[in-house]
């Protein structure tokens, strides 16, 4: 079966490389040398940010273990990492629109080297604090980098589609190669040079403060709302108040929510659904194909990105179907195929018919993240995208939680289908996204003109 890992891996390969070389100009954005040093330095910075992440990953949960933990302590710790994120992380990323974009960014790359430190210690209580603190770290890079790039990139008056290569070349280098790369070395360091699992959450630590070095010294500051009267509260009432009253921003945090909840929860189900047998799986192999997968769909996005047709709202839809249907494949394969008895060995059947799906999946992923990106540049108001940025992430985190706390109380393929409704789900307001889309500007306008003309004047 090893040369299974190996056809897939080499026939991605092969899929990346011609998608990548049989570009032709319709699939080619020109743009201009400014935007394209602009664009550039805001990709090695992303990459740097995405590689202190991606380093860590593979090594918090081995780390833990080696620190003499059980599934329940990990459990908590885990825990802590996205209630962190969901109650500490939307406060200070929502500040983001207050103090300031290039300032939150900062303050990401100094979260999370302290979170890195603290993985020195093998005392429970210190470790709880780096989780709280790389919670805080997730919220900021999940917000306030797209912040940035998006006013920074409209404050230089570069064209609006320009924005969907930044964001499909960030997915491609940041969430593929990037990622690819960083668990190469990783395993580099921790099993050729036997420096332990510790040590890449320092090399992490060193990328996270050579990217600041660059932010310090080459981007300039941007705010949402920088009115002096508006406190923390009332930034939080204001971003309610647009989610309530624009259902376009209301559906976008619902689609995002559903399909991110699945996506969290597939990285915690895929190795069990794999091998649940204890069979012996290349963990890091299999990881890089699916980013390999992930890069294809990155790639398949900028193309899609580059054409005027067709629109961002409307192929969403069947990226979401696809993707319900990959996530349906170990339900169908556990009654298709008859389950293996054996213990150990190698991954089964019905595990290659599975890695086939998942990696369908992860391309849907790498075709999500630039497609969202690019609507959440297009429906958030900028004075508070940061805050409501932020507030998309709540339902996640308490998602996420819930799953990790139960994770062992249902069947996996109970949780399959539960992430494969959500992503149909989310076909459904996606496609509700595209009707409210299509309606005409005037048609919006009048209504709203109506709605202020019906309402009593509070002096």
């Amino acid at each position: 079966m090893e040369a299974f890992y190996y056809l897939v891996f080499g026939a991605l390969s092969a899929v990346v490389l011609g998608v990548e070389l049989s570009k032709t100009t319709k699939d080619r954005i020109n743009t201009s040398p400014a935007f394209n040093s602009f664009k550039n330095n805001y990709l090695f910075v992303y990459s740097l940010m995405m590689a202190g992440d991606w380093l860590q990953g593979p090594y918090v949960y081995f780390l833990y273990t080696t620190y003499g933990f059980g599934k329940g302590e990990i459990g908590q710790l885990f825990i802590a990492g996205f209630g962190s994120s969901m109650l500490f992380g939307t406060i200070v990323g929502s500040l983001a629109d207050k103090q300031g974009r290039r300032r939150a960014c900062v303050t990401y790359c100094i979260t999370y080297i302290l979170s890195c430190i603290t993985k020195h210690s093998p005392q429970y209580r210190v470790l709880m604090i780096g989780r709280i603190l790389g919670g805080i770290a997730t919220s900021l890079l999940f917000s306030s980098f797209e912040s940035w790039l998006v006013a920074e990139h409209n404050k230089r008056g570069f064209e609006q589609q320009w924005l969907s290569l930044t964001f499909s070349k960030a997915i491609f280098l940041g969430n593929g190669l990037v990622a690819i790369l960083a668990g190469l070395f990783g395993n580099f360091l921790v099993d050729t040079f036997q420096l332990g699992p510790v040590a890449p959450f320092d090399a992490a630590a060193c990328f996270l403060a050579i990217g600041m070095a660059v932010i310090l010294s080459s981007w300039t500051e941007n705010y949402g709302d920088p009115s002096e009267n508006k406190d923390l509260l009332s930034q939080f009432r204001g971003a309610a108040m647009a989610i309530a009253s624009d259902e376009k921003i209301a559906l976008l945090g619902a689609i995002q929510s559903l399909f991110e909840g699945s996506m969290y929860t597939f990285v915690f189900l895929w190795t069990p659904a794999l091998s649940p047998n204890d069979e012996e799986i290349p963990h890091g192999f299999i990881f890089a194909t699916f980013m390999l997968a992930s890069m294809l769909g990155s790639s398949i996005a900028s193309r899609l990105m580059a054409r005027s047709s067709p629109r961002v709202e409307s192929y969403m839809q069947i990226v979401f179907i696809v993707s319900s249907a990959s996530l349906m494949l170990p339900i169908v394969t556990s009654f298709l195929v008859a389950p293996s008895k054996v213990k150990g060995g190698g991954i089964s059947f019905s595990g290659c018919i599975q890695i086939l799906g998942f990696c369908v999946f992860e391309a849907c992923v790498g075709i999500f993240w630039p497609s969202i990106m690019k609507m959440r540049s297009q429906y958030i108001p900028e004075e508070a995208r940061s805050t409501i940025m932020n507030f998309f992430r709540i339902p996640l985190n308490i998602f996420v939680c819930i799953v990790l706390y139960n994770v062992n109380a249902f069947p996996i393929t109970i949780m399959f289908g539960m992430c494969s409704i959500f992503l149909f789900m989310a076909s459904i307001l996606q496609r509700r996204l595209l009707v409210i889309a299509e309606k005409p500007k005037t048609e919006d306008w009048e209504k709203n003109e109506r709605d202020s003309e019906a309402e009593p004047l509070n002096l």
